[in-house]
């Protein structure tokens, strides 16, 4: 590593705090610099980014037309307020609202996915009148007080208590029904328990039903056929707006522009941040029906930020969704998608601790088990140690970056991927199981 990149690191450890981290068990790789689907750290070493860093690179790396879009917008104006008209907020707000159904109508924005599913918890309940939220508990919708409140995942609890009126419900994780059941025979008894819940709750005191369209960082569990179908159907019958969280599931990620176009369903809310321009400004969107943003023509919207719209993160979003356009980037999503999938389950039939394969579009999970008949899922790793300890350094070895968690390896890559190299990877993550394996088979009865 050479100096400037030692000197990075240095300063980095001596006054940096990590999210998600104990900070003295941290060593993080310093990164020099990103292209297309690949970043390469201080030493040299190139890795094909199939984290998407954080489910939010869909263009990856530094995009021409991202670049040069904010390049632009930095000439002309680089921030104002949200009090005056921002011309790429307006004209960005008009491209999503054409996007979503026909009966969206407006846009809020916000700094990111925590404060867009957080202000549309406060929209949610200001338009009903009603004050309780429900959630599933393999959910992940934001660090901040309101959205880990809505969140279900162990990283609620240690900052508990938080916002109150907030009911959890079981997930559609058919790979570990929580009713002991198998699809379709179960008759989507997860969709049901949430009716059941909402009538003990009653449900003149439910605001929303508030559900990631696809669950992300909980484990990327695609809801089986007919199941958010049931769920519209048990929210228009009771009366409570339908909010799809869709932080991580849109603009290209599930093989179509947002994760809920999968299934034949018409949410009243739709958040979103991360695609939207790629992570390269922060920006996030509240995007509400014409019938809830009518409500705000004369009632006070309690929702404000100093950069909601900030005019850069906006340009930066209409030159990503351009992009998308111009290079059919959803279909491409699609078809790389279903070739991922198909190769990755290759991989299971070679590797006897993958449990299960699963995702959609570019979305995709491997559930990693001790074996596949008592699906017992492999140690997480403790420290440096444990089987997935393992998993994750073979992955870095042969050039992939992965995210892991618990049991569970996410492949998220760019969008923007192509066979060439999603073949090549494939070729790694093969290669990198196949080093993982000894270490795993001696920590593993």
């Amino acid at each position: 590593m050479d100096q400037t990149m030692q000197e990075a690191y240095d300063l980095d450890r001596q006054y940096v705090l990590h999210s998600w981290s104990v900070q003295g068990k941290l060593s993080p790789k310093v990164i020099s610099k990103g292209e297309g689907i690949y970043f390469w750290d201080g030493e040299g070493n190139r890795y094909a980014d199939f984290a998407s860093q954080l489910v939010n690179l869909n263009l990856g790396h530094n995009h021409p037309k991202v670049v040069e879009a904010i390049k632009k917008q930095a000439d002309d104006m680089c921030f104002i307020g949200p009090q005056f008209v921002a011309p790429s907020r307006s004209r960005l707000a008009k491209k999503i609202i054409d996007l979503l159904p026909d009966s969206f109508g407006k846009c809020f924005f916000t700094v990111g996915g925590a404060d867009a599913n957080e202000n549309a918890m406060k929209i949610a309940r200001a338009c009903t009148g009603k004050q309780k939220i429900v959630t599933r508990y393999r959910s992940y919708h934001g660090a901040t007080y309101g959205a880990i409140s809505l969140t279900g995942d162990p990283r609620r609890p240690p900052v508990e208590p938080g916002v109150p009126g907030i009911v959890r419900v079981f997930d559609p994780y058919c790979y570990r029904c929580s009713f002991g059941l198998t699809y379709p025979e179960c008759g989507l008894r997860c969709a049901e328990s949430v009716r059941e819940v909402i009538m003990y709750e009653n449900p003149d005191t439910v605001a929303a039903v508030f559900f990631e369209s696809v669950t992300g960082s909980n484990g990327i569990f695609v809801p089986p056929a007919g199941y958010m179908e049931r769920i519209e159907a048990i929210c228009r019958e009771l009366g409570i707006l339908l909010v799809c969280d869709e932080v991580m599931t849109g603009f290209g990620r599930t093989g179509t522009m947002f994760g809920f176009q999968n299934f034949d369903i018409t949410p009243d809310i739709v958040t979103m941040a991360k695609g939207v321009n790629s992570g390269y400004i922060p920006l996030g969107v509240v995007a509400v029906s014409s019938k809830l943003a009518k409500y705000f023509d004369e009632n006070m919207l309690y929702c404000g930020l100093t950069y909601s719209g900030h005019p850069i993160a906006c340009a930066a979003a209409l030159g990503n969704l351009e992009a998308m356009e111009e290079d059919k980037l959803v279909d491409n999503a699609s078809a790389m998608g279903a070739l991922f999938k198909a190769e990755l389950e290759k991989l299971a039939k070679k590797h006897a601790y993958i449990g299960d394969v699963r995702g959609i579009g570019l979305f995709t999970c491997l559930e990693m088990v001790k074996d596949r008949e008592s699906r017992e899922p492999l140690t997480p790793w403790n420290g440096p140690a444990g089987p997935m300890a393992h998993v994750s350094k073979a992955l870095l070895d042969n050039g992939i970056a992965a995210y892991i968690r618990w049991n569970y390896i996410f492949l998220t890559p760019p969008i923007i991927i192509n066979e060439t190299e999603l073949m090549d990877a494939v070729a790694r993550i093969d290669a990198a199981l196949t080093q993982a394996e000894p270490a795993i088979a001696q920590e593993v009865p």
